[in-house]
């Protein structure tokens, strides 16, 4: 049997990014002049960054917001940002079934580390800017049997690698939604995935 690997999605997954997120897009608003709503921003969160900036940016000006935005993320979003309940848990309960923790985010990679080490998350393997289908080359490359994200396209990824989809209702979509899109399951939050867990690993055994 292929050892226990298990995916899990940063962003209102593992960690409540919104007030560092929020933070950084109202600095770059400051900076650039340019107008965004950062809390209609937080309330969308999952696709890539460049995705949301190309609603506040014209599309020559979107790359080079994201650098800076980038830039501007490692002074305002780490401080703010803690883990979701659960969190820390599950990835323990992997660690004590003998499992690999991967994650598998769309933020940029380099941020993405520095947020797990803030929040004191160890992993095996982390890759990050990859969004929906990409996810799931990454997923089956490293051979996990389950992805955990709160968005549609962690469910779509979860699907493109084979993976169970295990959604989370911590972000913008509820079980209904999560559920229609090909979720597996479907969790409140993180505090249920141990539990979880221990049942995937019975029915595997």
């Amino acid at each position: 049997m292929p050892a226990l690997t298990i995916g899990f999605d940063l962003d209102m997954t593992l960690l409540d990014t919104r007030p560092g997120i929020r933070a950084t897009h109202l600095a770059l608003s400051a900076e650039t002049g340019t107008h965004i709503d950062a809390d209609l921003v937080v309330t969308r969160l999952g696709p890539p960054l460049t995705h949301e900036l190309a609603n506040w940016f014209p599309a020559e000006q979107v790359e080079q917001a994201a650098d800076r935005y980038r830039t501007l993320y490692r002074d305002h979003a780490f401080a703010p940002t803690v883990p979701l309940p659960g969190a820390l848990e599950s990835v323990a309960a992997v660690r004590a079934a003998g499992g690999r923790v991967v994650v598998i985010t769309g933020k940029y990679e380099p941020n993405a580390r520095l947020h797990l080490e803030h929040a004191g998350i160890a992993y095996d393997a982390l890759v990050g800017d990859l969004w929906a289908e990409t996810k799931g080359a990454a997923l089956r490359e490293l051979g996990a049997q389950v992805y955990v994200g709160d968005h549609l396209g962690d469910i779509v990824g979860a699907r493109a690698a084979g993976a169970v989809a295990v959604g989370v209702t911590t972000g913008p979509y509820g079980a209904a939604e999560l559920t229609g899109a090909g979720a597996d399951v479907v969790l409140g939050d993180l505090t249920e995935f141990p539990d979880w867990l221990a049942q995937y690993r019975a029915g595997r055994a």
